[in-house]
């Protein structure tokens, strides 16, 4: 018999790159299905939320700067840290979800290979979504996809990893910065990723992650002039009622919360929620004595 104390986590937000505590000095109970303590959680404030959003904000000219290729790059190493910390995750998504180690062990490996899929996209959504438009006249007609930038995301209430990892990956592979609310229940996988995070190439800031109350945390997010959009996931409906409405005072691009399957497949409808549609028009003109144009 051992008489070493375990030495007990104190989880922490994470904003801006670094791991602050809540503002408030708060923390909540966080317990497993079964009702057995697991640990104590941030409980989020106003202020953590207004910070987290200058922490975004500050980030998403040179997140959205870099080369699609570098973003992707930068996400496929979080692939690979998630990958070394599998076991760490599959335990705690088990905890969160109730559901057996097997099991769990499958939705942490979906998720990592949604991240890389998300990961793979980074360069291949200009394609997607924009391109060379035909005119009837003598321009260029050129349409562009960019972010929309600062992101407030509700993560799923029921789907602690994979659900996470599904509505996160596409707003930041997209060149988005995000404020990410955890499920309220189940937030330890959510500050284990933050965790990864700080340990990746992602830059400070592109990611920041609070846990606490849903509808406390999202208000203030909602209302805020300097978010661009907002991701009401995991929302009810009248939360979502709500939101939505104080969205709508700076016009706010709003994704309503719909039924998800978060083992099929994602399609690129994510990835396309947060991005704006820049058209440039530019004159052809003549090349030469020949009068060929171009």
């Amino acid at each position: 018999m051992s008489d070493r104390l375990t030495v007990l986590k104190t989880y922490k937000l994470y904003v801006g790159g670094k791991f602050p505590r809540s503002e408030s000095g708060r923390v909540y109970e966080v317990t497993d299905a079964k009702n057995r303590w697991l640990a104590n959680a941030p409980l989020a404030s106003r202020k953590d939320a207004r910070d987290a959003v200058v922490a975004a904000r500050k980030a998403q000219g040179g997140w959205a700067g870099a080369t699609a290729y570098n973003r992707g790059q930068v996400l496929y190493r979080v692939a690979e840290m998630l990958e070394g910390r599998r076991d760490q995750f599959v335990r705690e998504v088990a905890d969160a979800e109730g559901i057996s180690k097997s099991k769990a062990a499958a939705q942490v490996d979906a998720a990592i290979d949604r991240w890389v899929w998300y990961a793979g996209w980074t360069d291949k959504i200009a394609q997607v979504a924009g391109g060379a438009n035909p005119v009837a006249g003598p321009f260029f007609n050129l349409s562009t996809p960019e972010p929309t930038g600062v992101v407030a995301v509700l993560a799923p209430q029921e789907s602690s990893l994979l659900g996470l990892v599904s509505v996160l990956a596409p707003v930041i592979a997209t060149g988005n910065t995000a404020v990410l609310i955890a499920a309220e229940k189940a937030p330890l996988p959510a500050l284990s990723l933050g965790e990864v995070l700080a340990t990746s190439d992602v830059p400070g800031g592109v990611v920041n992650i609070l846990t606490g109350r849903t509808a406390e945390i999202a208000a203030p997010l909602a209302a805020h002039q300097d978010v661009n959009a907002i991701d009401l996931t995991g929302a009810d409906a009248e939360l979502a009622r709500e939101l939505e409405v104080a969205a709508a005072d700076n016009l706010k691009r709003v994704l309503r919360p719909q039924p998800v399957d978060w083992s099929a497949d994602p399609g690129t409808r994510r990835l396309t929620a947060f991005l704006e549609t820049k058209t440039v028009w530019h004159p052809t003109g003549s090349l030469g004595a020949s009068g060929s144009a171009y």
